[in-house]
């Protein structure tokens, strides 16, 4: 006797031949509900539910099942899940055969629970995870079959890749403005033991060789105040630290940006095309910040092209932003670089400090905004930054 327990339903159907018409009419009704009770179950969810025989075969998916591998309904009973995850039964061969390399599963023996991430490219770029058990039945025959959940865990990735990469680059910043303050302490004394020499060449008789001294005091009294100068401007990059938002007008602040670096513009013979929206939507931000974002878009632009360059700026609205493009005509960023473009300290330019972009981006993020990058070798490079707009914003928050 097996101790598997039966229910009313199973009573019933052991007695089938021995049923009339109405209670045969009866339990076929019965059975119509709670197959419709437990498909209306599964198609609620949204994980995707399968259910496969031994050689793959999808007897049963749900919508959330065919929307995620990409499975028409008219291919139930026909497609292999082989099929339509590659490389999936290699990595699940093994898992439940027994010693002759066939399925097997009693019910004295625990369901192996099969668990597996993999990614899918069709119908798009997902990351799933699987969880794979047989089914327990009565006999071998019963357990070469499958239930299968899957579960898209792209956002779940994505939030815990973009998590680690704030607190990489937070410590990172934390690390570099500790190293820009200690700078400071160095450069005071510079200063202070710059006016003494200074104040003790003024007592001697004047000589040619002390206006030579004074010339030198002064360049290294000039070279102390950029550094100092540097320095300062560095730490307000890159001190984490919340934007103080109000209504702005992203125009604005850019035609500031263009003013400040017209003169480094014309001497680098680039030319400005700007196809701007009259009037763009007012946007949330902190004005001080979203300048250095276009500082920092804008300088890389010029620092990219050659004499006769065009940088062209395009600004469009739609219903949940305002997007603002920059595109040059330099020379471009290899496509093994571009994934690197907002690690710290990574830079492709002579000179760089690599903290530009990331800088950027972060701006962007604590403005609920984004950056996005494309660029081909030799024709250039295209920036766009989106913000959300201050209506789309008050929406989200009610």
């Amino acid at each position: 006797m097996s101790g598997k327990k039966h229910t009313s339903l199973d009573r019933v159907l052991g007695r089938l031949d021995s049923l009339d018409t109405v209670n045969l009419s009866n339990l076929v009704q019965r059975l119509a509900r709670e197959r419709a009770l437990f498909e209306g179950i599964f198609e609620t969810l949204q994980e995707g539910v399968l259910v496969i025989g031994a050689d793959g075969l999808v007897e049963y998916a749900n919508q959330s099942a065919q929307r995620l591998i990409g499975l028409r309904g008219d291919a139930l009973g026909k497609a292999t899940l082989w099929r339509l995850v590659p490389g999936l039964r290699a990595s699940l061969e093994g898992a439940f055969a027994g010693d002759e390399g066939e399925t097997v599963m009693d019910e004295k023996t625990p369901p192996t629970v099969v668990t597996r991430e993999f990614e899918l490219t069709y119908p798009e770029l997902r990351l799933v995870r699987l969880y794979m058990v047989p089914f327990h039945g009565e006999g071998r025959a019963a357990a070469r079959r499958f239930a299968v959940i899957l579960s898209d865990i792209t956002r779940d990735r994505e939030t815990t890749e973009a998590r680690i990469e704030d607190e990489r680059t937070s410590s990172v910043l934390l690390l570099a403005a500790g190293v820009a303050h200690e700078l400071g302490n160095p450069l005071n004394s510079l200063t202070i033991h710059l006016q003494l020499i200074e104040r003790r060449l003024k007592k001697l008789k004047a000589a040619k060789d002390t206006d030579a001294l004074a010339d030198s005091i002064r360049v290294c009294q000039e070279e102390v105040v950029r550094l100092d100068g540097i320095i300062t401007n560095f730490l307000d990059a890159i001190r984490p630290r919340p934007p103080d938002l109000a209504e702005t007008r992203l125009e604005e602040v850019l035609a500031e940006v263009l003013q400040f670096h017209q003169r480094e513009l014309e001497n680098r013979d680039i030319a400005v095309e700007a196809e701007l929206t009259t009037a763009l939507p007012a946007v949330m931000a902190d004005r001080n910040q979203v300048k250095q974002v276009f500082f920092n878009i804008i300088k890389n632009a010029m620092e990219a092209m050659q004499p006769g360059g065009v940088l062209r700026i395009k600004t469009r609205t739609d219903d949940e932003g305002v997007y603002l493009i920059f595109g040059d005509t330099g020379s471009g960023i290899r496509q093994g670089d571009l994934v690197k473009l907002f690690q710290p300290y990574h830079t492709t330019k002579a000179g760089g400090n690599g903290l530009g972009l990331m800088v950027v981006q972060r701006i962007m993020r604590d403005h609920g905004g984004q950056i996005g990058i494309e660029s081909t070798e030799g024709v250039g490079t295209t920036v766009t930054l989106q913000f959300p707009r201050k209506d789309r914003r008050v929406r989200m928050l009610k």
